[in-house]
C-alpha cells in the first residue's frame, strides 16, 4: 500500500475495540465526535494523492525505495527537512491550524536517532525492532501521535521521588517476552483516532529513575489503555457550511493499567538495563526538538490563517484602507515570515546523525518556535479588533434562515457593512471568526499556540541550554578592551552526540 487512503484508515479505526471515555460513556471510533479530528487526518491522505501537493505529501522510503507518505517518513536531507516544514504549512492552511500528524513523524525521527545511539554504545538490538517497526508504519501508512507528557504530579520532584510512584510513566515488570507498564500520559492529542501510541520519556533521568526511561509504541486500542478523550469541536452549523465546521480534535488522558508491551515493540527499557537511562532525556529532547521545527510550519500557516481573516474582515467592515489596519497585518506577517525562516534556516544548518537521520539546528528551532508561542495571544487580538464584538453577539444561525416575522430578512438586512459584498458572505465571514476564536475548539487552540510542543519557557531553556555566553562574551569583551582580540563569532551548533554525553556524565549507571 505505502501511499494508503483515507478510507483504509478509517476503515482500520472502526475495527478497534471501544476504549475511549466520554462524558461518562464508554465508545468506539464511530461515535460522531470523532468525525472533526478525523476529517483534519483526512488531508493527510487526501493530498498525498492530489497532484497538487505530492511533492510535498510523499517521499522515498530509505528502507525500501517505495513511494510512501511523508507523515511515516525519516528525514534523510536537508531537503527531506525543508519538505516537511512546508507540507505541515499547506495542509494546516487547509484546516485553519494544528494537522495532528506531526507527533507521529516527530516521534519515529526521534527515535531513529536515539535508538541507534543506544545499540551502537550498549550493544542492544532497539535500532533493529525500531527499523522493523518503521517499515511496517511505512507500508500501511500509520497514522501514530505521541504520548510524552507524564502527568507528573508534585513537580519539585524528580520520577522515583513521588509519593506515589505512578506520576511518570514505568516499567512495573520486565519478562522474557516484553514488559508491563503503569502511568498516564496528558495532553495526548488525537489519540482516540490514530491507529498506534507512541510513547517516549517527558524528561531527562536522574540514577534513581531508571524504571522511568522507557518507550514503545501499541495501537491505541490495546488491553490496558484507556482514552479518557475531551472532544474540541466547532459550532454545528445547519446552513453555512464551510472546511472550518468541519474541523475538531479530541484530546485524551491516555492511561497505562499495567500494559503488556512485547518486546518488538520496546524501544527503551532502563529498568532491565540501566545504561538507558541518560538516552531517555536525549529521546525526550529529540521530540521536542523535531517537533518545534514542525511548528516552524503549522504555526507560521496559523498566523497566516490568523492575517487572512483579519485581512478579509477588514474589507467586510469597510476599514481596509486605514493605516492602523495594515500595520496590523503587517505585524502578523512579520510573525509568520519570521518563524518560517526559523525553521528554514535551522534545515540549512542541520546536521546528519551517525544513525543517517538530519537533525535541524535546535537553537534556531526553538527561537522560531518560542516566538511563535509569545505573539498567538496578540495576533488574536488583533483579529478580535478588525472584526469587532459581534462575533461574540452574532444572533443564532437558525434565525438567519427563519421566515417568521421576516426576522431572518432582517438580519440579512442589518449585518450589512460594506455595499460591495453580499449579505450571506458578510455572514460567512463572521461565522467563520466566530468558530475561529469563541468556539469551544477556537479556544483551546489559543491555548495549545501557547503550549504545543512546549511552552516559551521551555523552548528558553533549550536555548539557553545549549548557547555557549562565555563565547559570545567575547565579543564585549573586546569592545570594553578587556581582551585584545575579538573572537571570529558565529554560534556553533552544539550536537546531538554532545548533548547526550552531557546526561551521560550527569546519570552514573553502570557500563
Amino acid at each position: 500500500m505505502a501511499v494508503g487512503t483515507f478510507e483504509q484508515y478509517k476503515e482500520r479505526l472502526l475495527k478497534m475495540k471501544p476504549n475511549i471515555y466520554i462524558g461518562g460513556e464508554v465508545v468506539d471510533r464511530s461515535d460522531p465526535r470523532m468525525e472533526p479530528g478525523m476529517y483534519v487526518m483526512r488531508q493527510t491522505f487526501d493530498c498525498a494523492h492530489d497532484d497538487r501537493y505530492k511533492e510535498f505529501c510523499t517521499a522515498t522510503s530509505h528502507l525500501t525505495g517505495e513511494t510512501i507518505n511523508r507523515f511515516t517518513h525519516i528525514h534523510h536531507s536537508r531537503e527531506d527537512l525543508f519538505n516537511k516544514q512546508k507540507m505541515t504549512k499547506l495542509l494546516s492552511h487547509r484546516v485553519g491550524g494544528c494537522i495532528q500528524r506531526c507527533m507521529g513523524i516527530d516521534a519515529l525521527n526521534a527515535l531513529s536517532v536515539v535508538t541507534y545511539e543506544m545499540d551502537d554504545a550498549l550493544g542492544t538490538d532497539f535500532h533493529k525492532r525500531f527499523e522493523k517497526y518503521l517499515a511496517w508504519s511505512q507500508e500501511n501508512d500509520i497514522v501514530a501521535n505521541c504520548a510524552q507528557t507524564d502527568v507528573k504530579g508534585d513537580r519539585l520532584k524528580r520520577p522515583s521521588d513521588q509519593a506515589d510512584p505512578d506520576m511518570y510513566l514505568r516499567v512495573v515488570e520486565t519478562r522474557e517476552d516484553g514488559i508491563i507498564v503503569r502511568g498516564a500520559k496528558s495532553c495526548n492529542s488525537a489519540a482516540p483516532y490514530v491507529d498506534e501510541i507512541i510513547v517516549t520519556p517527558t524528561r531527562f533521568m536522574g540514577p534513581k529513575d531508571a524504571a522511568y526511561a522507557v518507550s514503545f509504541a501499541i495501537p491505541a486500542d490495546w488491553p490496558g489503555v484507556k482514552l479518557a478523550a475531551l472532544p474540541g469541536v466547532r459550532h454545528k452549523r445547519k446552513h453555512i457550511d464551510a472546511p472550518i465546521n468541519k474541523v475538531g480534535d479530541m484530546e485524551s488522558l491516555t492511561i497505562f493499567d499495567d500494559v503488556f508491551i512485547p518486546n518488538d515493540r520496546v524501544f527503551m527499557n532502563g529498568q532491565a538495563d540501566p545504561r538507558c537511562t541518560p538516552y531517555a532525556g536525549f529521546l525526550a529532547l529529540m521530540f521536542a526538538h523535531f517537533h518545534r521545527h514542525s511548528y516552524t510550519g503549522c504555526k507560521p500557516a496559523t498566523s497566516e490563517v490568523i492575517a487572512s481573516q483579519a485581512a478579509l474582515v477588514a474589507e467586510y467592515n469597510g476599514i481596509a484602507k486605514a493605516d492602523h489596519v495594515k500595520g496590523k497585518l503587517a505585524h502578523i506577517i512579520g510573525l509568520a515570515e519570521l518563524v518560517y525562516a526559523a525553521g528554514v534556516a535551522s534545515a540549512v544548518k542541520a546536521e546528519e546523525s551517525p544513525s543517517g537521520t538530519w537533525i535541524p539546528d535546535e537553537i534556531l528551532t526553538n527561537a522560531g518556535r518560542k516566538l511563535a508561542g509569545e505573539e498567538i495571544y496578540n495576533e488574536n487580538k488583533i483579529l478580535a479588533d478588525l472584526a469587532g464584538g459581534l462575533i461574540a453577539t452574532l444572533p443564532m444561525e437558525a434565525d438567519y434562515y427563519q421566515e417568521k416575522d421576516g426576522v431572518g430578512d432582517l438580519l440579512h438586512k442589518y449585518i450589512m457593512r460594506n455595499p460591495e459584498i453580499s449579505a450571506e458572505n458578510q455572514h460567512r465571514c463572521f461565522r467563520m471568526i466566530e468558530d475561529q476564536m469563541i468556539s469551544e475548539f477556537g479556544g483551546a487552540m489559543i491555548v495549545a499556540g501557547l503550549h504545543g510542543g512546549g511552552s516559551p519557557q521551555m523552548e528558553e531553556v533549550a536555548m539557553m541550554s545549549r548557547y555557549d555566553l562565555e563565547e559570545l562574551k567575547g565579543i564585549a569583551k573586546y569592545l570594553a578592551g578587556i581582551e585584545k582580540d575579538i573572537p571570529i563569532y558565529d554560534r556553533a551548533y552544539v550536537t546531538p552526540r554532545k548533548i547526550l554525553e552531557k546526561f551521560k556524565k550527569q546519570v552514573k549507571v553502570p557500563v
